[in-house]
């Protein structure tokens, strides 16, 4: 593994990390078709646990079997691949070493009546199956927020001290949150400042309209003349939000949508400077050809060749 000048530029953001840690974060940045450039695509699959397996993997039936995921991640060249314990116990044997691995150690599903999630597996886990990373979830604006940053310090806690990195899926759901105002855009650079503020090494968020959701925010948004008129001026505020940069961020691809938008969203995302997509539904959702070629596409827009 080659670490360069622009990985050792990024590494240098997060001086308070052990060498442990920033091992880790450089595994996942110096993996893949997009090793070494500072930009990611990560796969998640934790969406048969989120929506059903049905809703999840029923598009394309080769999906229901967990050696699907992993193999298309390490087959499109992908920088990690994030999934939960049960799916990760699965394949985790057969492919040691060959693509860095997230645990996502939280999660909710569509019965939930209120926007909480349950902690399903530990760091040990992570550490035990040989993982780089650990994923938590929080939903800014939800009734148990509070609870969820809490119980997140105490898993960024010891994932830093057993060398690991910690990935923060930061998506404001809940409260009195409109359904516009979940990706609104001083919404969501909230949602990534909170992350970055909690301790995140890499921030997952989704992207964000032109909506503006806090009447105080959209005082200060409007007075201050701050630029929201496109996807990637958005993004660019997103990315200034997260410590002006000094944090990774990356981007959901949400519900499956035309190639077209998918693309679009890719060169917003590297246009803004943003760091990447994390994009699951979207690809596994069609046939492995299409999604292979689809991801390969979206590392060409990040190189900067589309």
């Amino acid at each position: 593994m080659r670490v360069t000048k622009t990985v050792k530029k990024i590494l240098d953001n997060y001086g308070a990390d052990t060498p442990g840690t920033k091992a880790n974060l450089a595994r996942i940045l110096c993996t893949g078709k997009l090793a070494g450039t500072g930009k990611m695509v990560i796969l998640p699959v934790d969406q048969g646990f989120e929506h059903g397996p049905a809703r999840s993997f029923a598009p394309n039936p080769d999906a229901y079997d967990p050696h699907y995921h992993i193999q298309l991640a390490i087959d499109a060249g992908l920088n990690a691949y994030a999934t939960t314990l049960g799916m990760l116990e699965a394949v985790a044997d057969d492919y040691p070493g060959e693509i860095p691995l997230i645990l996502k150690i939280n999660s909710s599903n569509s019965w939930a009546t209120s926007k909480d999630q349950s902690i399903n597996a530990s760091v040990d886990d992570a550490v035990r199956l040989g993982c780089a990373a650990v994923g938590f979830t929080i939903y800014p604006c939800a009734d148990h927020a509070f609870e969820m940053y809490e119980e997140f310090q105490m898993i960024a806690e010891e994932a830093k001290a057993k060398g690991l990195a910690v990935v923060l899926w930061s998506y404001a759901r809940g409260g009195k949150l409109t359904k516009e105002g979940e990706t609104a855009i001083d919404v969501s650079a909230y949602a990534a400042h909170t992350a970055a503020s909690l301790g995140a090494h890499i921030i997952k968020v989704k992207l964000a309209s032109d909506h503006l959701e806090q009447p105080e925010a959209k005082k200060v948004y409007e007075a201050e003349g701050i630029d929201i008129s496109t996807q990637a001026a958005r993004v660019r505020h997103v990315m200034q939000s997260s410590y002006n940069g000094r944090r990774l961020v990356v981007f959901s691809g949400g519900a499956k949508k035309g190639a077209d938008s998918v693309y679009d969203d890719a060169r917003a995302i590297r246009d803004g400077g943003g760091n990447g997509s994390i994009i699951g539904r979207n690809t596994f959702q069609r046939p492995r050809e299409d999604a292979i070629a689809m991801l390969n596409q979206i590392v060409d827009i990040y190189k900067g060749k589309a």
